[in-house]
């Protein structure tokens, strides 16, 4: 069993339906024992970091997901649900995250590009993931092309650390848009929307994370 958090950020049912296309049993929940008692948990989310830990923090799920995180059970992050993973966000003045992964949710500064970004963009496998052929969170990116398309909308991107980083974007600076650490995961893109390449991503998870 899956356990989808609602905590209120919306984008839920695509979620859903995207997770059970590809074979998962999903539960769409803000109950802690749910929580808790799954196989595997997605956070997902659309809209801004400060709502989505005030969602977390009224429905008492802060402590909740570090228990997850500490449990061992595979945690996969998608849009806001991964940048609430880190630290702190600058998104609307400063915001602390989960900590569950070092580094910061910063805005993309350009002039030039369209901010926020939406549409498709590339994703590749960083070096650090390469290298690291042993690590079960390489098995997210199975069967991925290095440079799939997936589809992205968002103004602030994860500052994250290398070891951390499984694949990277180019949208006027390189940034982190698949994390791994252990069996915590995050992907900045949606999924749910990305058609294969987000459907090979959600079968690893359900299948392997």
């Amino acid at each position: 069993m899956i356990a989808l958090i609602d905590y209120g950020l919306g984008n839920l049912r695509s979620v859903e339906k995207a997770l059970a296309a590809v074979g998962a049993d999903v539960r769409l929940t803000s109950d802690a024992d749910v929580i808790l008692s799954a196989e595997k948990v997605v956070l997902p989310g659309v809209g801004a970091f400060g709502d989505g830990m005030v969602g977390l923090r009224e429905r008492g799920l802060i402590d909740v997901v570090k228990q997850v995180i500490a449990c061992g059970t595979p945690l996969l992050g998608i849009c806001v649900g991964m940048q609430v993973l880190f630290e702190e966000s600058e998104e609307h003045g400063r915001h602390v995250g989960l900590g569950l992964l070092p580094g910061r949710v910063r805005r993309f500064e350009s002039s030039e590009l369209k901010i926020p970004q939406t549409g498709w963009n590339q994703i590749w496998p960083s070096p650090s993931a390469s290298s690291a052929s042993g690590d079960a969170s390489n098995l997210l990116l199975n069967g991925l092309e290095p440079g799939a398309y997936a589809y992205f909308n968002h103004g602030y991107y994860c500052d994250a650390q290398p070891a951390d980083t499984l694949a990277f974007t180019e949208y006027g600076a390189r940034y982190s848009s698949v994390v791994g650490r252990g069996r915590l995961y995050g992907a900045q893109f949606h999924p749910e929307k990305s058609q294969r390449v987000g459907l090979t991503i959600l079968r690893n998870f359900v299948e392997y994370g």
